[in-house]
């Protein structure tokens, strides 16, 4: 479960994530074994790093737990120790490492598990900025189905492309932004209500139910009011109602412009209550 988002503006990246784990167990009870699903609010889903890769910012989210045991997070100074001392490393380069780190793990803790599907693996989001670039890249790869790193909103033509990269229980936010729910025409598909021609026809009509949001345009604060409104929501929205309140807690948030460390301008703290 879980709501990440990575907005790629003009400005800069900004890296959003909600702070809730979802976990199954089966119980014995008297009246026989019942699946049982908790939470906890206190996981780390938007990582940083040491130099030299403070330039870059991860957002992580769908399968929370390698082997009911480890968290993406704690494997992160893992991986720091297997990178090369002083190494500098694109993006893309470094997404590509970190995907072949995580896929070593699953091989470990994940021995025996049932098969994953596509989209029901652990997706990471990989942004920074390349020396060489104006702009800043994200690139995203989901383990064990899709480990080779896709770049996100790529230059098509030459032009840069900006706007939200976002994955997880992404439903309230797809009907903010987009007007509808996604899942509604797969649903018409399935129930051969319409054809997939007549929904391609449909394409271009729906663009006018979009909220009209210029990315490419937002101030930086801008975007971070934007990722935040969206995750905010989407744990309000569940808070009321039935089905699995998989976005929770504590909401960190994180900015990275050309030439600079990734800053988190807000960030939950370890606390005595």
């Amino acid at each position: 479960m879980s709501l990440g988002i990575i907005i790629k503006s003009p400005e800069g990246l900004v890296l959003a994530a909600e702070s809730r784990v979802t976990l199954g167990a089966q119980v014995n009870t008297p009246v026989g074994v019942q699946q049982l699903t908790f939470n906890f609010d206190n996981a780390n889903k938007l990582l940083s790093f040491n130099p030299p890769f403070e330039k870059l910012g991860v957002v992580t989210y769908g399968l929370a737990v390698l082997g009911g045991i480890r968290t993406a997070q704690s494997l992160i100074p893992e991986f720091e120790t297997s990178l090369e001392k002083g190494e500098r490393l694109k993006v893309s380069e470094f997404a590509q490492k970190l995907s072949s780190f995580f896929m070593d793990q699953w091989k470990v803790f994940m021995v025996g598990a049932p098969q994953i599907a596509p989209g029901q693996g652990m997706f990471f989001n990989v942004a920074g900025y390349d020396d060489d670039e104006s702009y800043g890249k994200v690139y995203q790869f989901e383990i064990p189905t899709k480990p080779q790193p896709v770049e996100q909103n790529p230059k098509t033509g030459g032009r840069e492309n900006f706007g939200i990269i976002a994955g997880g229980q992404n439903e309230i936010m797809a009907r903010i932004l987009l007007g509808y729910d996604p899942r509604f025409f797969n649903i018409l598909l399935q129930q051969k209500i319409i054809t997939q021609q007549q929904l391609t026809a449909l394409a271009p009509q729906l663009e006018q139910l979009k909220l009209q949001v210029p990315i490419q345009l937002m101030p930086l604060q801008d975007c971070v009011n934007m990722a935040v409104l969206l995750i905010r929501t989407t744990i309000d929205a569940q808070s009321l109602a039935i089905g699995v309140r998989g976005c929770g807690g504590a909401i960190d948030v994180a900015i990275i412009t050309k030439g600079h460390a990734l800053n988190f301008i807000q960030q939950k703290k370890i606390i005595v209550n």
